[in-house]
């Protein structure tokens, strides 16, 4: 087996590799992904430890790297479903049934997690995000994103559609959080994402990009962390 540690990074996967026996009914698009999964040491990881998603992990380096998720804050997280940062969340920040500290929302369901609450929304109407801060009862310490629209195999259109949900999400985090509060999403480079930068430099006091080893290397997938919110 490959050789972890707690934050979720991975030795040698050397050994984990399976064939796939062709099947000429299936596309070869389809091949290659289903060799990937089976040859994912995070795929594995993900099913061993109980997450939700292997993006689970991409969390865990991200605040392996920051340290921002710590105990009695309280995170809200933007496209949740199906759930892989809201368990990272809540066992960094000690969540617990009856006093959840996260609270997630996505268009689908999520499934119950231990010290979570979740409800189904589009965080483009306004009143679900007042939802969303009436069910965690306080303004949030941390804002999540990773919501990404659903890939067109468009680059440039993929990434406007996607840069849209980042802004989105900003736009509750500035509306929202507390002072010297955080905010991180989804961030895939190309241009138009430029806007969304200089707010966050505006409005915090620092900003990252930052693209943990759970992304994979080919994909154009990366986040932005902005760190200390000045306040409105």
């Amino acid at each position: 087996m490959t050789n972890k540690n707690n934050s979720g990074s991975f030795g040698s996967s050397r050994g984990l590799l399976n064939k796939i026996k062709k099947d000429k009914k299936r596309k070869s698009s389809s091949t290659r992904w289903i060799g990937r999964q089976l040859n994912d040491p995070y795929v594995l990881e993900t099913q061993k430890r109980g997450y939700k998603s292997r993006a689970a992990f991409k969390l865990l380096q991200i605040n392996d790297k920051f340290n921002f998720l710590l105990p009695g804050l309280s995170v809200i997280d933007l496209g949740c479903a199906p759930g892989g940062w809201l368990q990272i969340a809540s066992e960094k920040v000690s969540s617990i049934a009856g006093n959840e500290k996260v609270i997630g929302v996505d268009i689908l369901k999520t499934d119950d997690i231990s010290g979570c609450k979740s409800i189904i929304g589009d965080i483009n109407d306004k009143t679900v995000g007042d939802d969303l801060i009436e069910l965690l009862g306080q303004k949030p310490d941390v804002v999540l994103s990773d919501m990404a629209a659903n890939t067109t195999g468009h680059r440039q259109t993929d990434h406007i559609r996607t840069t849209h949900l980042l802004e989105i999400a900003l736009d509750f985090s500035i509306e929202n959080l507390n002072r010297n509060g955080v905010f991180l999403a989804k961030c895939f480079k190309g241009g138009t994402e430029k806007e969304a930068l200089n707010l966050m430099q505006k409005n915090f006091s620092k900003v990252h990009h930052v693209k943990p080893d759970a992304s994979r290397k080919e994909s154009v997938e990366g986040y932005v962390i902005a760190l200390g919110f000045k306040g409105k």
